[in-house]
Protein backbone atom coordinates (compact mmCIF):
# COMPACT_ATOMS: atom_id res chain seq x y z
CA UNK A 1 0.00 0.00 0.00
CA UNK A 2 1.28 3.45 -1.06
CA UNK A 3 1.59 6.77 0.84
CA UNK A 4 -0.91 8.14 -1.25
CA UNK A 5 -3.52 5.37 -1.76
CA UNK A 6 -3.58 5.06 2.25
CA UNK A 7 -3.80 8.54 2.43
CA UNK A 8 -7.16 8.35 0.24
CA UNK A 9 -7.99 5.44 2.30
CA UNK A 10 -8.41 7.55 5.51
CA UNK A 11 -9.90 10.82 4.14
CA UNK A 12 -12.74 8.35 2.69
CA UNK A 13 -13.10 7.01 6.47
CA UNK A 14 -12.98 10.47 7.52
CA UNK A 15 -15.67 11.68 5.25
CA UNK A 16 -17.91 8.82 6.16
CA UNK A 17 -17.77 7.92 9.82
CA UNK A 18 -19.26 11.51 10.68
CA UNK A 19 -22.21 10.39 7.93
CA UNK A 20 -22.74 7.00 9.63
CA UNK A 21 -22.64 8.75 12.65
CA UNK A 22 -25.27 11.37 12.07
CA UNK A 23 -27.18 8.41 10.25
CA UNK A 24 -27.18 6.48 13.39
CA UNK A 25 -28.13 9.52 15.46
CA UNK A 26 -31.13 10.82 13.93
CA UNK A 27 -33.47 7.62 14.93
CA UNK A 28 -32.45 8.04 18.29
CA UNK A 29 -33.09 11.26 18.52
CA UNK A 30 -36.27 11.12 17.15
CA UNK A 31 -37.05 8.21 19.53
CA UNK A 32 -35.96 10.35 22.47
CA UNK A 33 -38.48 13.14 21.29
CA UNK A 34 -41.28 11.13 21.54
CA UNK A 35 -40.46 9.54 24.63
CA UNK A 36 -40.01 12.51 25.96
CA UNK A 37 -43.34 13.48 24.47
CA UNK A 38 -45.31 10.29 25.83
CA UNK A 39 -43.45 9.74 29.47
CA UNK A 40 -45.40 13.00 31.22
CA UNK A 41 -49.06 10.92 30.42
CA UNK A 42 -47.58 7.91 32.77
CA UNK A 43 -47.25 10.82 36.02
CA UNK A 44 -51.03 10.84 35.85
CA UNK A 45 -52.03 7.66 37.34
CA UNK A 46 -49.03 8.14 40.15
CA UNK A 47 -50.08 11.32 41.28
CA UNK A 48 -53.48 11.12 40.96
CA UNK A 49 -52.60 8.00 43.27
CA UNK A 50 -50.36 9.90 45.46
CA UNK A 51 -47.01 9.93 46.37
CA UNK A 52 -47.60 8.62 49.88
CA UNK A 53 -45.62 5.13 49.12
CA UNK A 54 -41.68 5.16 49.30
CA UNK A 55 -42.08 3.11 45.88
CA UNK A 56 -44.60 5.64 44.00
CA UNK A 57 -42.23 8.32 44.82
CA UNK A 58 -39.12 6.59 43.53
CA UNK A 59 -41.05 5.19 40.35
CA UNK A 60 -42.14 9.22 39.72
CA UNK A 61 -38.42 10.25 40.32
CA UNK A 62 -37.45 7.83 38.48
CA UNK A 63 -39.79 8.48 35.45
CA UNK A 64 -38.82 12.40 35.54
CA UNK A 65 -35.19 11.63 35.15
CA UNK A 66 -35.55 9.16 32.27
CA UNK A 67 -37.91 12.06 31.07
CA UNK A 68 -35.11 14.56 31.60
CA UNK A 69 -32.41 12.13 29.63
CA UNK A 70 -35.33 12.02 26.42
CA UNK A 71 -35.30 15.13 26.74
CA UNK A 72 -31.90 16.29 26.35
CA UNK A 73 -30.62 13.67 23.98
CA UNK A 74 -34.05 14.47 21.54
CA UNK A 75 -34.15 18.13 22.15
CA UNK A 76 -32.45 18.89 18.64
CA UNK A 77 -35.24 15.96 16.48
CA UNK A 78 -36.30 17.86 13.29
CA UNK A 79 -34.43 20.95 13.82
CA UNK A 80 -32.96 20.37 10.37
Amino acid sequence: MSGSSANELFARFDETVPNIGQSLLAPIRGIAFWIAIALPFLYLPLLASGLQSGSVRTAFAALVACNAVALLIGHSHARD
